[in-house]
């Protein structure tokens, strides 16, 4: 195993490719020591359609990252996404006992806060706490040791199918590999991209991948909202494949070489080589055409978010701007669209706060694995469960007979 420090592994399960980065915690901080990546065929928008698939490339990506790691990977923090994943923001008072808080009171207003009535066939994966208020004194991070007689908690849950979280821990336990968390993906991907100055002064992060567009607000460096849209990169290949009538495999490579989504980036006489369906002769067109199709498709998806974040009434919240990040934010032009429809100023966010191999990891399609690296390394002290053993349905089963206990 390289060096002494404890390895961590993110594993990335995307709807184009399936990240696995090995990171390794020691006193300095955190080291990227291995990385694996390999197509991904078995997911549609974020969620499992294909076990075998999604099986036989976690298995290829695990053992790439294995190998530049020098490791055996046994264990790994999965991320999460889907049009199934729910977030909301929930509110909790009890009453203090003692003379000061104490961490039982912390949990006590949490638990009331977390007590509303979520569907059988949903999970909760996230409980955030936003901020404590004690005896009407709001903005309280912590708590502890505080005096007062009433103490309220503000909380974000976030919630997904029981059976797309249950499908994605059975796909790694196939490949071999126990899941220590599952992690939502743009809370992943803030871990990496997101400094404390916007996470404290309020800042959207926006992950554009392939199957799905993930929104995490942040202000006062806690959630204050979650969203995932069902739409992202594949809709941009899929509008190409349509528009200039060519296979999708070219459709994605036309994207990736001479994709824009700003038309008044484009020379008058700018042309691309288009592969035609069927073994038909390949055609010349203007990269005009190219940018037509993608800059109305990325002017929706951002639109789409940015209503949502007016829904939310988060608008004020984010004074910082908007981040943006994930494969699809390497589509030249996507800051000038983005920053033309939220009108605020955007950046792309790619990894930071680690060492080792920066230069490798330093792109925005891998922020939510480096994301999952650095949020495992954070949470490790308090690791919720090894599935495995315990999978997630024997989880439900066991809340359920703490509850009858505590009401007998």
């Amino acid at each position: 195993m390289q060096g002494d420090g404890e390895l961590i592994v993110g594993l990335d399960i995307g709807t184009t490719k399936i990240c696995a980065v090995v990171g390794e915690v020691n006193p300095e901080g955190m080291d990227i020591v291995g990385i694996g990546t390999h197509p991904s065929a078995g997911l549609r928008k974020g969620v499992v359609v294909n076990i075998e698939t999604t099986v036989e490339s976690i298995k290829k990506a695990v053992e790439e990252a294995e190998l530049m790691a020098n490791c055996e990977i046994t264990s790994v923090y999965a991320g999460i996404a889907g049009s199934h994943i729910q977030g909301f923001n929930s509110h909790g008072i009890v009453g203090v006992k003692g003379a000061e808080i104490n961490q039982r009171d912390i949990d006590r207003v949490i638990d009331a806060a977390r007590a509303v009535a979520i569907p059988p066939d949903r999970e909760v994966i996230h409980v955030l706490p936003q901020e404590f208020i004690v005896d009407d004194q709001s903005g309280i991070q912590d708590p502890r040791g505080m005096s007062g007689v009433r103490l309220e908690a503000k909380i974000h849950i976030v919630t997904g199918a029981v059976s797309s979280a249950h499908n994605l821990i059975k796909c790694a336990n196939k490949a071999g590999l126990d899941v220590a968390d599952i992690v939502l993906q743009s809370l992943a991907s803030c871990e990496a991209v997101l400094n404390k100055e916007e996470k404290d002064l309020g800042g959207a992060l926006i992950d554009f991948g392939g199957g799905t567009t993930d929104l995490a607000i942040f202000k006062g460096k806690s959630v204050k909202h979650t969203a995932v849209l069902a739409l992202g990169g594949n809709n941009l290949t899929n509008d190409i494949s349509v528009g200039l009538r060519t296979p999708m495999a070219e459709a994605e490579k036309t994207k990736v070489k001479y994709g824009t989504c700003l038309i008044d980036n484009v020379g008058k006489d700018e042309t691309i080589e288009v592969v035609g369906v069927g073994g038909r002769k390949p055609r010349t067109l203007s990269r005009e055409i190219l940018a037509e199709i993608l800059q109305p498709r990325v002017e929706e998806i951002f639109s789409l978010i940015n209503r949502e974040i007016y829904r939310a009434g988060m608008e004020e919240v984010i004074s910082s701007g908007i981040v943006i990040t994930g494969g699809s934010s390497l589509l030249e032009g996507v800051v000038d669209v983005a920053e033309s429809v939220f009108n605020l100023p955007t950046r792309i966010g790619k990894p930071v706060g680690f060492k080792g191999l920066v230069d490798v990891v330093n792109n925005p399609m891998y922020a939510t694995a480096v994301g999952l690296v650095l949020y495992g390394a954070r949470s490790q002290p308090n690791k919720k469960f090894r599935i495995r053993d315990r999978n997630i349905f024997n989880r439900i089963t066991a809340r359920m007979k703490k509850w009858f206990k505590e009401i007998v």
